[in-house]
């Protein structure tokens, strides 16, 4: 479980594969999550990359040259950037192609700019998975049939909605949380393939139930009965501790 009470399942679309053959970042997309809770305070920004996309790229996300000609530069939306993510935990799926991206955009406004790492935690889901299940395909469509959940509406990759996804299949993966798909608004209920009401776990106030005294001392003396028929200290003493006989 992380240590984190804020994270931010982030996701990015760029021109081509690598960051140092000059390739920028088009869009950026984050979802944030509070004690394990969709907010729907979300990051999206489309970025002019000053440059090309790669035909194979475009391809993929199927964001345009054209799109993109009046959309901000890094330069102009960077800094809002670092002021939403500073101090979270970054979950992303294979973070070091995200956080090369980001660290080279912002270098180029600042050569001095602290690196991504040094403002923000770092969890990548791809690892996470590969640990989980080894030697299995691990890319995020594969691990949304693996925890059942619908993606159908993923026809081509962008990273609002991929961030989307992942923050579900990450609350899968950390403890399931999500199990009847945690939905962060009715649009995205409705492109659920269940039937019946939705409800959306990740919103509720949930109490915590603590024992009285009372019910502690019954549970005490329970022990010490079963204790005296194995005549001996049975586990559940043990494990109970002596503090609290």
């Amino acid at each position: 479980m992380s240590d984190y009470e804020r994270q931010i399942v982030l996701d990015t679309e760029t021109t081509g594969l690598e960051h140092r053959q000059g390739h920028r970042i088009i869009e950026i997309g984050c979802v944030e999550l509070i004690n394990r809770k969709l907010t729907g305070n979300n990051f999206h920004q489309y970025v002019n990359p000053d440059r090309e996309i790669d035909q194979g790229a475009m391809e993929v996300h199927g964001i345009t040259n054209e799109f993109l000609a009046d959309k901000p530069s890094f330069a102009d939306i960077g800094p809002g950037l670092m002021d939403y993510l500073r101090g979270g935990e970054l979950i992303i799926h294979n973070a070091a192609f995200d956080v090369g991206f980001l660290d080279a955009e912002l270098e180029r406004i600042d050569p001095q700019a602290a690196k991504i790492a040094e403002v923000c935690g770092v969890h990548d889901t791809l690892l996470q998975a590969r640990k989980m299940f080894p030697g299995q395909r691990n890319d995020l469509d594969s691990l949304c049939r693996r925890f059942d959940i619908n993606n159908s509406h993923r026809e081509l990759h962008g990273a609002l909605l991929d961030a989307e996804i992942l923050a579900d299949v990450y609350l899968f993966m950390t403890g399931g949380q999500s199990s009847l798909l945690l939905e962060a608004n009715t649009d995205r209920d409705s492109r659920s393939s269940q039937s019946g009401p939705k409800v959306n776990y990740a919103t509720l106030d949930l109490p915590l139930v603590q024992a009285s005294a009372q019910e502690k001392q019954s549970h005490v003396e329970w022990l010490n009965r079963l204790d005296e028929k194995v005549e001996d200290q049975c586990v559940w003493s043990r494990l109970n501790g002596d503090s609290n006989r």
